[in-house]
Protein backbone atom coordinates (compact mmCIF):
# COMPACT_ATOMS: atom_id res chain seq x y z
CA UNK A 1 0.00 0.00 0.00
CA UNK A 2 1.49 3.37 -1.01
CA UNK A 3 1.72 6.31 1.37
CA UNK A 4 -1.03 8.10 -0.56
CA UNK A 5 -3.43 5.17 -0.45
CA UNK A 6 -2.55 4.58 3.21
CA UNK A 7 -3.34 8.21 4.05
CA UNK A 8 -6.62 7.99 2.14
CA UNK A 9 -7.60 4.79 3.96
CA UNK A 10 -6.82 6.31 7.36
CA UNK A 11 -8.70 9.49 6.49
CA UNK A 12 -11.80 7.59 5.43
CA UNK A 13 -11.61 5.39 8.53
CA UNK A 14 -11.47 8.50 10.72
CA UNK A 15 -14.39 10.00 8.79
CA UNK A 16 -16.37 6.87 9.66
CA UNK A 17 -15.51 7.31 13.36
CA UNK A 18 -16.59 10.96 13.16
CA UNK A 19 -19.82 9.89 11.48
CA UNK A 20 -20.44 7.49 14.37
CA UNK A 21 -19.63 10.23 16.88
CA UNK A 22 -22.04 12.62 15.16
CA UNK A 23 -24.83 10.62 16.79
CA UNK A 24 -23.77 12.21 20.07
CA UNK A 25 -24.12 15.71 18.59
CA UNK A 26 -27.57 14.85 17.27
CA UNK A 27 -28.44 13.42 20.69
CA UNK A 28 -27.32 16.64 22.40
CA UNK A 29 -29.75 18.72 20.32
CA UNK A 30 -32.47 16.17 21.06
CA UNK A 31 -31.78 16.79 24.76
CA UNK A 32 -32.18 20.55 24.23
CA UNK A 33 -35.46 19.92 22.37
CA UNK A 34 -36.72 17.75 25.24
CA UNK A 35 -35.85 20.48 27.72
CA UNK A 36 -38.03 22.86 25.68
CA UNK A 37 -40.76 20.16 25.45
CA UNK A 38 -40.52 20.09 21.66
CA UNK A 39 -41.46 16.41 21.60
CA UNK A 40 -41.63 15.97 17.84
CA UNK A 41 -38.31 17.66 17.17
CA UNK A 42 -36.61 15.70 19.94
CA UNK A 43 -37.96 12.39 18.71
CA UNK A 44 -37.07 13.01 15.07
CA UNK A 45 -33.52 13.87 16.17
CA UNK A 46 -33.41 10.69 18.24
CA UNK A 47 -34.59 8.77 15.17
CA UNK A 48 -31.75 10.34 13.19
CA UNK A 49 -29.29 9.20 15.87
CA UNK A 50 -30.77 5.70 15.61
CA UNK A 51 -30.33 5.78 11.82
CA UNK A 52 -26.68 6.85 12.16
CA UNK A 53 -26.09 3.99 14.59
CA UNK A 54 -27.82 1.57 12.22
CA UNK A 55 -25.65 2.30 9.20
CA UNK A 56 -22.25 3.29 10.60
CA UNK A 57 -21.21 -0.34 11.03
CA UNK A 58 -21.69 -0.93 7.30
CA UNK A 59 -19.32 1.96 6.55
CA UNK A 60 -16.86 0.69 9.16
CA UNK A 61 -16.69 -2.70 7.44
CA UNK A 62 -16.55 -1.09 3.99
CA UNK A 63 -13.51 1.02 4.90
CA UNK A 64 -11.90 -1.67 7.12
CA UNK A 65 -11.80 0.73 10.03
CA UNK A 66 -10.57 -1.79 12.60
CA UNK A 67 -7.67 -2.81 10.36
CA UNK A 68 -6.72 0.69 9.19
CA UNK A 69 -6.95 2.39 12.61
CA UNK A 70 -6.17 -0.37 15.13
CA UNK A 71 -5.57 2.16 17.92
CA UNK A 72 -9.19 3.37 17.81
CA UNK A 73 -11.94 1.16 19.22
CA UNK A 74 -15.15 1.93 17.33
CA UNK A 75 -17.12 -0.37 19.64
CA UNK A 76 -16.20 1.79 22.66
CA UNK A 77 -17.22 4.94 20.77
CA UNK A 78 -20.51 3.20 19.95
CA UNK A 79 -21.16 2.25 23.58
CA UNK A 80 -20.64 5.82 24.80
CA UNK A 81 -23.08 7.21 22.24
CA UNK A 82 -25.59 4.38 22.58
CA UNK A 83 -25.85 4.76 26.34
CA UNK A 84 -26.63 8.44 25.92
CA UNK A 85 -29.11 8.08 23.08
CA UNK A 86 -30.75 4.79 24.12
CA UNK A 87 -30.81 5.18 27.91
CA UNK A 88 -30.20 8.73 29.18
CA UNK A 89 -32.30 10.56 26.56
CA UNK A 90 -35.35 8.27 26.90
CA UNK A 91 -35.07 8.38 30.70
CA UNK A 92 -35.19 12.16 30.49
CA UNK A 93 -38.11 11.92 28.04
CA UNK A 94 -39.99 9.76 30.57
CA UNK A 95 -39.32 12.34 33.28
CA UNK A 96 -39.96 15.47 31.25
CA UNK A 97 -43.17 14.23 29.59
CA UNK A 98 -44.53 12.83 32.88
CA UNK A 99 -45.21 9.44 31.35
CA UNK A 100 -45.06 7.71 34.74
CA UNK A 101 -47.13 8.12 37.91
CA UNK A 102 -45.65 10.98 40.02
CA UNK A 103 -44.98 8.70 43.00
CA UNK A 104 -43.16 6.16 40.78
CA UNK A 105 -41.40 8.56 38.41
CA UNK A 106 -38.01 8.51 40.17
CA UNK A 107 -38.12 4.71 40.46
CA UNK A 108 -38.99 4.24 36.77
CA UNK A 109 -36.24 6.59 35.57
CA UNK A 110 -33.67 4.96 37.88
CA UNK A 111 -34.72 1.53 36.66
CA UNK A 112 -34.10 2.47 33.01
CA UNK A 113 -30.65 3.86 33.77
CA UNK A 114 -29.52 1.11 36.13
CA UNK A 115 -30.56 -1.90 34.06
CA UNK A 116 -29.06 -0.27 30.95
CA UNK A 117 -25.70 0.21 32.70
CA UNK A 118 -25.71 -3.38 33.98
CA UNK A 119 -26.69 -4.72 30.54
CA UNK A 120 -23.75 -2.97 28.87
CA UNK A 121 -21.43 -4.59 31.37
CA UNK A 122 -22.74 -8.08 30.66
CA UNK A 123 -20.42 -10.53 28.87
CA UNK A 124 -21.90 -11.93 25.66
CA UNK A 125 -24.35 -9.09 25.12
CA UNK A 126 -24.22 -9.98 21.40
CA UNK A 127 -23.89 -13.65 20.45
CA UNK A 128 -21.53 -15.13 17.88
CA UNK A 129 -24.53 -15.38 15.56
CA UNK A 130 -25.20 -11.65 16.02
CA UNK A 131 -28.27 -11.82 18.24
CA UNK A 132 -28.77 -9.55 21.21
CA UNK A 133 -29.07 -11.76 24.27
CA UNK A 134 -31.76 -10.23 26.45
CA UNK A 135 -33.82 -7.21 25.45
CA UNK A 136 -31.31 -4.68 24.05
CA UNK A 137 -31.00 -1.16 25.45
CA UNK A 138 -33.60 0.41 23.17
CA UNK A 139 -35.52 2.53 25.66
CA UNK A 140 -35.88 5.25 23.03
CA UNK A 141 -38.18 2.98 21.00
CA UNK A 142 -40.13 2.00 24.13
CA UNK A 143 -40.71 5.66 25.03
CA UNK A 144 -41.71 6.64 21.48
CA UNK A 145 -44.36 3.94 21.42
CA UNK A 146 -45.61 5.03 24.83
CA UNK A 147 -45.89 8.66 23.82
CA UNK A 148 -46.91 8.62 20.16
CA UNK A 149 -48.47 5.22 19.39
CA UNK A 150 -50.24 3.72 22.41
CA UNK A 151 -50.92 6.67 24.75
CA UNK A 152 -51.28 4.35 27.75
CA UNK A 153 -51.95 5.45 31.30
CA UNK A 154 -48.93 6.32 33.50
CA UNK A 155 -49.52 3.18 35.57
CA UNK A 156 -49.42 0.92 32.51
CA UNK A 157 -46.32 2.75 31.30
CA UNK A 158 -44.63 1.96 34.61
CA UNK A 159 -45.56 -1.71 34.29
CA UNK A 160 -44.05 -1.67 30.79
CA UNK A 161 -40.81 -0.27 32.25
CA UNK A 162 -40.72 -3.10 34.80
CA UNK A 163 -41.47 -5.68 32.09
CA UNK A 164 -38.72 -4.56 29.70
CA UNK A 165 -36.27 -4.14 32.59
CA UNK A 166 -36.75 -7.82 33.44
CA UNK A 167 -36.43 -8.80 29.77
CA UNK A 168 -32.90 -7.35 29.71
CA UNK A 169 -31.82 -10.41 31.70
CA UNK A 170 -34.02 -13.11 30.16
CA UNK A 171 -31.88 -14.97 27.56
CA UNK A 172 -34.15 -14.41 24.59
CA UNK A 173 -32.34 -13.77 21.28
CA UNK A 174 -33.31 -10.53 19.55
CA UNK A 175 -32.38 -9.62 15.98
CA UNK A 176 -29.43 -7.41 15.17
CA UNK A 177 -31.14 -6.19 11.98
CA UNK A 178 -28.05 -5.33 9.94
CA UNK A 179 -26.03 -8.42 10.91
CA UNK A 180 -28.21 -11.37 11.96
CA UNK A 181 -28.27 -13.68 8.94
CA UNK A 182 -31.49 -15.57 9.68
CA UNK A 183 -34.46 -13.70 8.19
CA UNK A 184 -32.06 -10.84 7.40
CA UNK A 185 -34.05 -9.41 4.49
CA UNK A 186 -37.27 -9.46 6.52
CA UNK A 187 -35.45 -7.89 9.47
CA UNK A 188 -34.23 -5.03 7.27
CA UNK A 189 -37.68 -4.54 5.71
CA UNK A 190 -39.35 -4.44 9.12
CA UNK A 191 -36.73 -2.06 10.47
CA UNK A 192 -37.33 0.26 7.52
CA UNK A 193 -41.08 0.05 8.14
CA UNK A 194 -40.51 0.90 11.80
CA UNK A 195 -38.49 4.00 10.84
CA UNK A 196 -41.00 5.23 8.27
CA UNK A 197 -44.14 4.45 10.27
CA UNK A 198 -42.77 6.00 13.45
CA UNK A 199 -41.45 9.10 11.67
CA UNK A 200 -44.78 9.74 9.93
CA UNK A 201 -46.81 9.00 13.07
CA UNK A 202 -44.64 11.48 14.97
CA UNK A 203 -45.00 14.06 12.22
CA UNK A 204 -48.83 13.75 12.24
CA UNK A 205 -49.10 13.61 16.04
CA UNK A 206 -51.42 14.12 17.89
CA UNK A 207 -53.58 13.07 14.93
CA UNK A 208 -53.91 9.28 14.68
CA UNK A 209 -53.55 7.73 11.22
CA UNK A 210 -53.24 4.20 9.87
CA UNK A 211 -49.47 4.68 10.16
CA UNK A 212 -49.91 4.36 13.93
CA UNK A 213 -51.24 0.85 13.36
CA UNK A 214 -48.53 0.06 10.80
CA UNK A 215 -45.94 1.02 13.43
CA UNK A 216 -47.18 -1.88 15.57
CA UNK A 217 -46.47 -4.47 12.83
CA UNK A 218 -42.64 -4.44 13.23
CA UNK A 219 -42.98 -4.84 17.00
CA UNK A 220 -45.13 -7.95 16.57
CA UNK A 221 -42.69 -9.26 13.98
CA UNK A 222 -39.66 -8.71 16.26
CA UNK A 223 -41.44 -10.51 19.10
CA UNK A 224 -42.19 -13.53 16.89
CA UNK A 225 -38.77 -13.70 15.25
CA UNK A 226 -37.03 -13.36 18.62
CA UNK A 227 -38.88 -16.41 19.89
CA UNK A 228 -37.94 -18.28 16.71
CA UNK A 229 -34.28 -17.36 17.18
CA UNK A 230 -34.41 -18.49 20.79
CA UNK A 231 -36.12 -21.84 20.39
CA UNK A 232 -35.13 -22.89 16.86
CA UNK A 233 -31.40 -22.12 16.87
CA UNK A 234 -28.56 -23.64 18.90
CA UNK A 235 -27.13 -21.65 21.77
CA UNK A 236 -24.63 -19.03 20.58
Amino acid sequence: MTNTSSLFAKTMAMVVHLFTASGLVVGFWALIALEKEHWKTATLLMLLALLIDGIDGTFARMFRVKEVLPNFDGKTIDYVIDFFTYAILPAYFLYKAHLLPPQLEAIGVAMVLLVSAIYYGKEGMVSEGYHFIGFPVMWNVVVWYMFFIFSLSPSLNFLAIVFFSILHFVPIKYPYPSRTRQYQLLNIIMTALLFVALAYSIYRSPEKTYWNYLAIVPIIYYAIVSLLYTFQTPKA
